[in-house]
């Protein structure tokens, strides 16, 4: 069974509040569960006390048992400071894109093209 530490909606439209729980991988988003570990109210302020609670000697006996945390749930355990927090790294992100780097070649072209001209007519 793959375990997952993920956050569960819940709260009424537009007015989320989350519970971090431990559920099998194949469960649904706010379906069955284990247990019921901490919970999240993005709503309140990031330096507000009631924002996060979470028991982390529960989440790190879950997480030796080989319970993997999503993204988010993995921020939270990392600022915590109960895992090490991940790095991502994605050079090709800020590359452009084809379309961007065939223009950028073409406008390279015309200017090696047109700096030979204004040397033979200087």
């Amino acid at each position: 069974m793959a375990l997952r530490i993920r956050l569960a909606r819940g709260g009424t439209k537009k007015r989320p509040h989350y519970n971090i729980v431990i559920s099998d991988s194949r469960s649904p988003r706010d379906g069955r569960f284990i247990e019921k570990i901490g919970f999240y109210n993005p709503l309140l302020p990031s330096d507000h006390a009631d924002r996060i609670k979470l028991n982390l000697e529960s989440a790190q006996a879950w997480i030796v048992k080989g319970a993997v945390a999503s993204d988010r749930v993995h921020k939270m355990l990392a600022n915590a400071g109960l895992v090490k927090a991940r790095v991502h790294n994605n050079p090709q992100k800020a590359q452009p894109k084809k379309k961007a780097q065939e223009r950028a070649a073409a406008a390279a072209a015309a200017a090696a093209a047109a700096a030979p001209a204004e040397e033979a007519s200087a």
